[in-house]
């Protein structure tokens, strides 16, 4: 089973845009459905071939090359994705099973096929779902089509993550959060060119995480506002299904998600509300220390600035408890009256327990990353210090690969160091390569070029 990252492109010029095109671009062409009206399909081939080189080849955007594909090839560049490569498994049959059997979106799966049954029994197209990684766990339709899909990887188990095989429908919807259509030569790897497709997020109604995505891959008809909205509206209905079959809230918990977000969302009493970054900073506070804490305390907390007032903290509360309602914010100490399930708990139970993966899996990004909270910043780092140690002391190239490919971890020359000795000598290229070029920019950062980076 293969779990190595994907190889880099043969020519990492491609990383340059050309930004010109871009702007004049935007404005007339900024569809996510991939043809126009009355656009020919061969004739638009044709054009992306040329442009897909064009990018390859000199890191060149040209038309016909739309802003949303021009963002995701440089993104793909960036993770110096291979425009020859095929994706890579990672999760074997024992594996899947398990994986998908357990996984939220096997509960929608039902709804899922009745609404596309007749596209995965067609002959031509194919229906796909992948967990919010970017792993395909079921893919459909005819025997056939799968055996043409399986010729590029395009099977259960396999990473179709943008970061991992570049622009691809499933991929790119997940990146971009939003529903999209990538058409023929706009995927990033040659070998996927002869396919369309077009996939929307999959979200958990409660907290509005993203679960993964549905795609649909078939030939050039698929080019066409009808199938995005259609695959649109199976995200919709597969969402509706999830909060049907959700348990009812029974009004003795709290949930708090505030990885990767400023604004945390709390889920409380059967009501979902996105908080304001002052009461995000509160309530992260206030679930990491259930005892409770007194308003000089939280003071110290929330404010660098040493002149702030007791009166403003005190008002801050105040509204908090008009939002929450007077019988979840008790004061004296300042405490919350129910029990608070975080995802940054979540993250630091797994880690206690080795759960490293499931960890990694539960990691969003940082905690709350715009707040400058004296105590969330210190939380904040030390969970994040405590991932990426176990992550670097796991020697996973897999688990180092999604780390320095993230937002977080992608100026991380320790991690792309520990990514480098993990992977086998004969993969090692392309992150011996980010890792030098990362070291001389850090280098020139500190006015000593060539310098290598701190560990």
């Amino acid at each position: 089973m293969d779990r190595s990252p994907s190889t880099p492109p043969a020519r990492p010029e491609a990383q340059v845009t050309d930004t010109r095109y871009e702007s004049r671009y935007e404005s007339r062409h900024a569809s996510w459905v991939a043809l126009e009206a009355g656009a020919d399909p061969a004739e638009r081939t044709g054009e992306l071939r040329r442009a897909h080189e064009a990018f390859t080849s000199a890191g060149r955007v040209v038309r016909p090359v739309r802003p949303l594909v021009a963002a995701s090839w440089r993104r793909s560049a960036r993770a110096r994705v291979n425009p020859d490569g095929t994706a890579g498994l990672e999760l074997d049959e024992d594996e899947l099973a398990a994986y998908r059997d357990g996984h939220p979106l096997a509960r929608a799966m039902p709804v899922i096929r009745e609404l596309t049954g007749t596209y995965a029994k067609d002959g031509d197209h194919l229906v796909a779902v992948c967990d919010a990684r970017g792993r395909l766990l079921w893919v459909e339709g005819d025997a056939g089509t799968r055996r043409k899909a399986g010729a590029m990887n395009f099977v259960p188990g396999a990473r179709w993550a943008e970061s991992a095989v570049g622009t691809n429908a499933p991929g790119t919807a997940l990146a971009e959060d939003r529903p999209v259509q990538v058409f023929s030569a706009e995927h990033f790897r040659r070998p996927v060119h002869p396919w369309t497709c077009a996939a929307a997020p999959l979200h958990d109604p409660r907290t509005g995480r993203l679960l993964g995505a549905v795609d649909i891959t078939g030939g050039d008809g698929l080019a066409h506002p009808h199938s995005l909205a259609f695959v649109q509206a199976v995200a919709r209905a597969a969402e509706a299904e999830l909060a049907l079959l959700a348990p009812r809230p029974t009004g003795d918990t709290i949930e708090l998600s505030a990885l990767g977000r400023d604004e945390a969302l709390l889920v409380a009493a059967g009501r979902k509300v996105r908080l304001s970054r002052r009461h995000s900073e509160l309530l992260v506070l206030l679930a990491h220390h259930p005892e409770g804490l007194t308003g000089d305390q939280l003071l110290i907390d929330l404010y660098e600035d040493e002149s702030v007032t007791p009166v403003t903290i005190r008002a801050e509360l105040s509204r908090l408890r008009h939002l929450l309602g007077p019988d979840l914010l008790a004061s004296r100490p300042y405490r919350l009256t129910l029990p608070v399930d975080t995802d940054f708990d979540l993250v630091a139970r797994r880690l206690a327990s080795g759960a490293v993966a499931a960890a990694m899996g539960a990691y969003a990004g940082p905690l709350l990353p715009a707040s400058q909270a004296p105590a969330v910043v210190r939380i904040r780092s030390r969970l994040a210090a405590q991932l990426r140690a176990a992550v670097i002391e796991r020697s996973d190239p897999a688990l180092l690969a999604d780390w320095a490919r993230s937002p977080w971890g992608e100026e991380d020359p320790r991690v792309w160091r520990a990514l480098v000795q993990a992977l086998p000598e004969s993969q090692r290229g392309w992150a011996q390569a980010r890792l030098a070029d990362l070291e001389t920019e850090l280098g020139m950062r500190s006015g000593v070029p060539g310098a290598p980076g701190a560990p």
